[in-house]
């Protein structure tokens, strides 16, 4: 497989010196050193926070800049805009095949996961429980990507000690039983909230969530796990220490905003500077100081806000997040019909889903033209019908095209400005990976599933409260986004995931898991310009092509091709 070229060498490394002749003076042995297979507690310690760096490697890669929108390009909450190629078969599915590096790298990195795992699970024993369960939720959290994405893969239970071409393909069914077994000693060996070694890492409350996840998925085949999935979210949301955002906190409360937008600003998001709706924050600021920034250069930032440094009339600013590059944009179903009706919900308020914004450059003036529409062209344009000035503080005008590229609605979760980095070319704050919000959302589901439309509405109602807290003390309505159980559907749950969740979830991820991807995408509602619309969709394309690269390596054995890719 593909990962011989980083882990096969490092284990044939260890072979080989491990082979040698008997020991001689020139023999060493540096007890000091981190070593593959060691099982002192420092080896071991180094061991587990690499497979930290694995999570920080795939989710933060920069060569293919446009890899993290294979994850929602093409789905109903985004559509393409200044893409960099690697993502464009995601929606133009025709060009979907066995080659996309996208699909390569996320294979490659789950098999990094399960095979360092391996190593630590298979060294310490049963000596470092701990340690061992920090291991088998990665391992875990590696195969659900896998069997998620891509159905029966090959299943690695041991460390590859040396090369091997002769896997197969095993089912999912297989896969799962070692998916649950490695959550259930996770969950029973971890550390419970505020007992790991740092914020960060690994406790029971996060292998718990990824377990509510796996569980509805499985359950789509076996129903009983809908109770354990519920069960799993349940023992999250019991927990006291935990509690949805509902008014402003942290350092910026000098600053206009809100407080669902502060959960989301660098400084506030990690339950140690006040966000008790946290579960699990991957801390990225601790590698700062490593090669003068983060971990490889993420992208986030550049991915989901647009270009509007591009105008004249700008300059980067916090308050709108820094710069983005709009690789892409969200569809008119998200920025439009996903909020019809829910005035007041304040996931949508302009802090949240940023659709106005002023100029801000000092001094800035300037005579523009403006279409009958009201769009900006050259002020000597043809299509100018009037003339304009504007100024710094004025409203933004855009340019007809701008929407694809350098302003459009955008939510503001990925914001953060670097004053060192003014180009902007990795998101250096921490990334929001799983909070009590989705927790909710996760339990409304295993309830709907299991027939319980009313504890169903009840978990959203939850959420509803709170994102319609202001407006209801506005209005005076104390009904107001209230849900009922006769509006349960799957189709509200993942509505109301896009209105919680945008561009924190990974959407293909949770509408391959439920069997709807194919029907989402009918709702995108993007109809131009026509190189931008999602085409070509078929129904093997829910499921994602093998790399070529592991089947020509795999000579001993057929590793199959996903069907409908060549």
């Amino acid at each position: 497989m593909k990962y011989y070229n980083n882990i096969f060498f490092i284990l044939l490394l260890v072979v080989f010196t491990g082979a040698s002749c008997s020991k001689n003076f020139l023999d060493e042995d540096p007890y000091s050193s981190y070593r593959t297979g060691a099982t002192d507690a420092q080896s071991i310690e180094a061991q587990v926070i690499g497979l930290h760096l694995t999570y920080a490697e795939l989710w933060g890669m920069s060569g293919q800049q446009g890899f993290l929108s294979c994850w929602q390009i093409g789905t109903d909450v985004t559509s393409a805009g200044a893409t960099q190629g690697v993502e464009n078969p995601f929606y133009q599915y025709a060009n979907l095949n066995s080659e996309n590096a996208g699909v390569s790298y996320l294979w490659q990195k789950c098999y990094d996961f399960i095979n360092h795992a391996n190593v630590i699970i298979a060294a310490v024993g049963e000596t470092n429980a701990k340690a061992a369960a920090e291991a088998r939720f990665f391992r875990a959290y590696a195969y659900n990507i896998l069997v998620t994405l891509w159905g029966d893969v090959p299943l690695l239970k041991d460390p590859v000690a040396s090369p091997a071409f002769n896997y197969t393909r095993q089912p999912v069914t297989a896969i799962d039983l070692l998916i649950e077994e490695d959550l259930t000693f996770a969950i029973a060996n971890l550390p419970d909230l505020g007992q790991a070694a740092s914020e960060s890492r690994i406790n029971k409350d996060i292998a718990r969530q990824l377990a509510a996840e796996t569980y509805l998925r499985i359950g789509i085949r076996d129903n009983s796990y809908f109770a354990k999935a519920e069960q799993a979210a349940t023992d999250i949301i019991n927990n006291t220490s935990y509690k949805l955002i509902e008014g402003r906190y942290g350092k910026f409360l000098s600053e206009s905003g809100d407080f669902y937008r502060d959960m989301f600003r660098y400084g506030n998001q990690r339950r140690s500077q006040g966000n008790t709706e946290a579960i699990w924050t991957f801390e990225m600021e601790y590698n700062r100081t490593v090669n003068g920034g983060t971990i490889d250069n993420p992208q986030h930032r550049r991915v989901w806000q647009p270009a509007y440094h591009k105008w004249d009339g700008m300059v980067n600013a916090d308050s709108l997040g820094g710069r983005g590059n709009g690789r892409m944009r969200l569809s008119n179903f998200m920025k439009y019909t996903v909020w019809s009706g829910l005035n007041g919900d304040i996931r949508n308020s302009n802090f949240n889903i940023r659709r106005t914004t002023n100029y801000n450059r000092p001094g800035f003036s300037a005579t523009i033209g403006l279409t009958a529409a009201g769009y900006r062209v050259a002020s000597n344009s043809s299509s100018a019908v009037t003339t304009k000035t504007i100024k710094t503080g004025d409203k933004v005008i855009p340019f007809e095209a701008d929407s694809l590229e350098v302003w459009y609605p955008y939510p503001t979760k990925w914001g953060g400005y670097d004053a060192t980095d003014d180009f902007g070319y990795a998101v250096v704050k921490d990334w929001p990976v799983m909070r009590l919000g989705e927790t909710y959302l996760l339990r409304a589901e295993a309830r709907l599933r299991q027939n319980n439309a009313a504890g169903a509405a009840a978990d959203i109602n939850v959420l509803r409260n709170r994102a319609f807290k202001n407006a209801r003390t506005e209005t005076g309505d104390p009904d107001l986004g209230k849900v009922s159980a006769a509006d349960m559907t799957i189709d509200f749950i993942l509505d109301e995931r896009a209105r919680e969740l945008i561009a924190e979830e990974n959407r293909r991820m949770t509408l391959v898991r439920m069997g709807k991807l194919k029907e989402r995408i009918a709702r995108n509602g993007d109809v131009s310009p026509t190189d931008k619309v999602t085409t070509g969709f078929q129904d093997f394309n829910a499921l994602l092509p093998v790399p070529l690269s592991e089947i020509q390596l795999n000579k001993g054995s057929e590793l199959k091709q996903n069907p409908g890719y060549n």
